[in-house]
């Protein structure tokens, strides 16, 4: 009897656990099963699938494929502070450090060194690249990461001193780039960017990349044609180059399918907003927060690489699109932004910027600063003017509450907004709606019946705000775009 009773407390534990786990048959519990959005999905997908780097298989011993583990690369970081004070400094090391942990690496130590210039030969000086030998050797790590950008010769030369990898910060934000991308257009924009930061810095190990093909003789040959060839190396930069004009066409193809649809809305001419700001200020919450567009939000840096475009409504009935953007950040590789110039376009395009700033952070103004020198520089190879900005100060309930008042008096037209909480977001849709406004012309017109077109196209892009029908055709007062009140001229009626 008791066997019995404890076999059906197990068979009903068994159920209980099929139906939470979706896998057994279904139960009446009253609610509905969560559906994932969008976001939820690529972040499922982007934890489950992690890029493990520097993997070896390598075993000096059979026995110890049994102790084998994964593991992610342990860094070790090194910065020069050249200018600015000593909390700048640490909160660039600070970020180098939450890079390099975004890109899936364990940061083990970090090293800052006081000079007037990086130094030429290996970026810190020799004494001090002995001393990153020392640290690097106690601690196992098998990566230097700088906190700048090396030359070739650099990069070479405190290689040769650590005696480990090292990469700089433009590799490593190009590496996470390329972990992040998801559309067709994102990847070949990273693959493009990481091809012009490679071509300079090829190199080999002893020998192997200064080998020559020797020329071709016999019948095929002949004079002039005999002799050395390419070297390997010259022959890997000439595949990277065809293969960088490839990608510059592929780009340039995907790019006219984006300015298709934005010259549909020009042409529409529905308002765009674009939200702008550094990386990790919460551009996507905010996004979700106006419009429930459901986009992929985490709290990691370099989240957000594909525009994601959704349309949203003020509460007077008028239509506008939001535009959420590439995050920028300190020292942005010149590549980047080059490879971005399509997406950035957005930027250029818009009827107004609301720059995100996140209001946690130790030196918000930096932040604001740095954004502000990026869109600069699209706006200056674009020839475009500065669309107007909007300062929104998000994470306040994350945000220290002196940084806070210092903020309000630094920045009075900026809104202070929780996009986790909600808070002031109710504050910041009237602010848009003031700031966006659309070109609309409140006529009075007298449509014939036999325009249905127009008719069509006053419900579509206009306002009707009265109408009534008439033995000639169709009464009707509305608010619409300019262009739709040229085509309405020759049926206007007087009041």
């Amino acid at each position: 009897m008791t066997n019995t009773h404890e076999a059906t407390e197990n068979s009903d534990r068994d159920r209980d656990h099929e139906a939470d786990a979706g896998t057994g048959p279904s139960r009446d519990t009253g609610w509905t099963r969560h559906e994932p959005s969008t976001g939820e999905m690529q972040l499922d997908e982007r934890s489950a699938l992690r890029r493990v780097v520097g993997l070896s298989t390598e075993l000096t011993d059979v026995t110890e494929v049994e102790y084998r583990q994964l593991r992610l690369e342990r860094v070790v970081l090194v910065g020069v502070w050249t200018h600015g004070t000593a909390a700048q400094a640490e909160a660039s090391m600070t970020e180098l450090a939450a890079l390099a942990e975004t890109a899936g690496s364990e940061v083990l130590e970090g090293l800052v060194q006081r000079r007037d210039k990086p130094d030429a030969a290996t970026y810190i000086g020799s004494g001090k690249a002995n001393e990153l030998r020392e640290v690097v050797m106690a601690t196992g790590a098998d990566t230097v990461i700088a906190d700048g950008e090396l030359t070739p010769a650099q990069l070479n030369a405190l290689e040769k001193v650590v005696k480990v990898k090292v990469i700089d910060r433009t590799a490593l934000i190009l590496d996470i780039f390329a972990q992040h991308a998801t559309s067709s257009e994102g990847k070949a924009q990273v693959a493009l960017a990481q091809m012009q930061y490679m071509l300079p810095r090829l190199r080999g190990w002893g020998e192997s990349m200064s080998r020559q093909a020797g020329g071709r003789a016999g019948k095929d040959g002949g004079v002039g044609t005999r002799g050395p060839g390419e070297t390997k190396i010259e022959t890997d930069r000439r595949r990277i180059r065809e293969r960088m004009a490839k990608l510059r066409r592929e780009i340039k193809e995907m790019k006219g399918a984006r300015d298709t649809k934005r010259t549909q809305r020009l042409r529409n001419e529905v308002p765009s907003v674009a939200i702008v700001g550094y990386t990790n200020a919460g551009k996507s919450s905010l996004l979700n927060s106006l419009t429930g567009a459901g986009v992929l939000v985490q709290n990691a840096l370099f989240a957000t690489l594909d525009p994601t475009t959704r349309k949203a409504e003020f509460e007077d009935g008028r239509q506008y699109v939001l535009t959420d953007t590439v995050g920028f950040v300190r020292h942005l590789p010149t590549q980047l932004v080059e490879a971005f110039r399509s997406t950035l376009e957005e930027v250029t395009d818009a009827d107004l910027l609301v720059h995100v700033v996140d209001g946690s952070d130790p030196l918000p103004t930096e932040q604001i600063k740095a954004v502000r020198e990026v869109i600069t520089a699209v706006l200056r190879e674009t020839d475009a003017p500065a669309p107007p900005e909007l300062l929104v100060v998000n994470k306040i309930d994350a945000a220290d509450p002196v940084t806070l008042t210092q903020l309000r008096g630094l920045l009075p037209g900026a809104v202070f907004v929780s996009a986790r909480t909600g808070e002031g977001i109710a504050d910041l849709r009237e602010t848009l709606s003031e700031l966006v406004k659309s070109p609309e012309v409140e006529l009075t017109a007298l449509v014939p019946y036999t325009r249905g077109d127009l008719m069509a196209r006053i419900h579509a892009d206009g306002r009707i705000l009265g109408s009534s029908h008439e033995p000639e055709g169709t009464l009707v007062r509305a608010k619409v775009p300019e262009a739709l009140a040229s085509a309405l001229q020759e049926y206007r009626h007087s009041a």
